[in-house]
């Protein structure tokens, strides 16, 4: 059985998915300007994005085990989409070439590491989202059945 990582349908998923979501949150960044010198899109996309991958993560784990469809919705929408949307090397990128260096430097960190905590809650938020509006969790397979 060949690996996930070198399957070509499950490439091409991530490809499709990682060109769609990135050009979205291009689109986002040209319609949404800086706000007072800080990349307000980028901090829109990682943190809608970051909602979006715990709602989805969440509702497909409660859906059953990573297979098929759902396995297939996780690389298209999750690893593709969502995360050509986020980017957190654009952030980085944003960081140090915008506000490091440019006598900014207190904002500039303080914009890195809000964005990477503020991900984080959102995350979180999009999982208790899915938990409370999701149905139950799917009951793991028994060791004998399915055998």
């Amino acid at each position: 059985m060949r690996p996930l990582h070198r399957s070509p349908a499950a490439l091409a998923l991530v490809l499709l998915g990682g060109t769609l979501g990135t050009a979205a949150r291009e689109a986002l960044t040209l319609a949404v300007p800086p706000v007072a010198g800080l990349p307000a899109a980028l901090l829109l996309a990682n943190l809608a994005g970051a909602l979006l991958l715990g709602v989805l993560l969440e509702a497909l784990a409660r859906r059953g085990p990573d297979l098929g469809t759902r396995r297939s919705l996780r690389l298209l929408l999750g690893t593709g989409a969502l995360g050509g949307f986020t980017s957190y090397s654009a952030l980085s990128l944003a960081v140090a070439q915008g506000l490091l260096g440019t006598g900014t430097e207190l904002a500039g960190i303080a914009y890195g590491l809000g964005s990477v905590a503020a991900g984080a809650l959102a995350t979180v938020a999009g999982i208790a989202l899915a938990a409370r509006f999701g149905p139950a969790p799917e009951p793991p397979l028994d060791a004998g059945e399915g055998a």
